[in-house]
């Protein structure tokens, strides 16, 4: 197996999907052993870092790529393998950020309320525990969280060249923002360009799902991934596999909408694997579906489709690419 190390340097981050050339070319069937910094741009390290004073829009959220992947053609399935997350530094960072979040007024859910207050809170990493520790800032209450590594961000350049923030997630995948997205998962996407160009980045110790404030325990990030290709076509919306579930992430406004993108990618899907049609594969997911939130703060909200496999006679998806990376990473 070819392996690939690479660590960015400050101007070879990427804020954007699609609009950027690419930092490397990797074969399918590589190793990409890479280094993520994390959302804050590793500017926030204390209490009384605030966002408001030390980040400087349009620069938050910094993706490591993108990578072009040799053979990739437009309507290919690209295959990224999660083998390992670790954290890259001994801390995290969470923050309020005024007009930001899930329980507070926004720019596209306008009231008359004052920003909610700006606070930072340092989590600290236990290696030998695998725990990261939160502190209220309002009282003695400390509790020490188990070590859940994650990445917010996954994704490839978008179509009929379009040039994406890296905040948003849709259909090329970006900011999703689900815990789904952790060591032990394969994440199927759609080709759009030329070479996929894949980035990853918004490396989370831990994050609850939805990310109600805006911001997961934000870490730079130690990443281990394979990159394969298949010549089938790719999904309509980001596709994820793990040991236990096959999940669809939808991403649009309102929620209402990124749930039914997933619904709806997930019924043509059971139907895809054991011949279903429509109603059948639409009354089979109705009763065995469960449906965390991945984000309700971004430019577009992330929903998350699962299906347990448990709850299904065995069936081989996409070739069995993920049994077979789980095998050899």
């Amino acid at each position: 197996m070819d392996v690939l190390e690479f660590t960015p340097e400050p101007a070879d981050l990427a804020w954007t999907f699609g609009g950027v050339p690419p930092v490397r070319r990797v074969k399918p069937g590589t190793l990409l052993r890479l280094w993520t910094e994390d959302a804050f741009v590793g500017s926030l390290r204390s209490t009384t870092d605030l966002a408001s004073a030390s980040l400087t829009m349009p620069f938050v959220n910094p993706q490591t790529g993108p990578f072009y992947v040799e053979g990739a053609e437009p309507g290919d399935t690209l295959v990224l393998h999660f083998v390992e997350l670790t954290p890259a530094r001994s801390w995290g960072a969470s923050a309020t950020i005024p007009f930001f979040g899930g329980l507070t007024s926004t720019d596209r859910t306008a009231t008359l309320q004052d920003p909610l207050p700006e606070r930072t809170w340092i989590y600290e990493v236990d290696t030998a525990r695998q725990t990261v520790g939160f502190q209220a800032q309002g009282s003695d209450l400390e509790v020490a969280l188990p070590l859940e590594p994650m990445l917010g961000t996954v994704g490839v350049a978008p179509a009929a060249g379009e040039v994406r923030s890296a905040l948003v997630p849709d259909v090329f995948g970006g900011n999703m923002d689900t815990p789904e997205m952790r060591a032990g998962t394969t994440c199927y996407l759609r080709v759009n360009v030329e070479g996929a160009l894949f980035s990853v980045g918004d490396g989370h110790y831990r994050q609850g799902e939805g990310e109600s404030c805006g911001t997961a325990v934000e870490g730079a990030m130690n990443v281990v991934l394979i990159v394969d290709l298949l010549k089938t076509p790719g999904p309509v919306w980001p596709r994820l596999e793990n040991d236990d579930y096959l999940a669809v992430v939808g991403s649009s406004r309102p929620l209402e909408d990124a749930w039914r993108a997933g619904q709806v990618d997930m019924v043509n899907w059971l139907g895809s694997l054991y011949g279903l049609d429509k109603l059948d594969a639409y009354q089979l997911l109705s009763q065995i579906s469960e449906v965390p939130l991945a984000n309700v703060v971004d430019a577009n909200y992330s929903v998350v489709t699962k299906i347990p496999k448990r709850l299904l006679p065995p069936v081989t998806a996409y070739d069995g690419i993920h049994q077979h990376l789980r095998s050899i990473s």
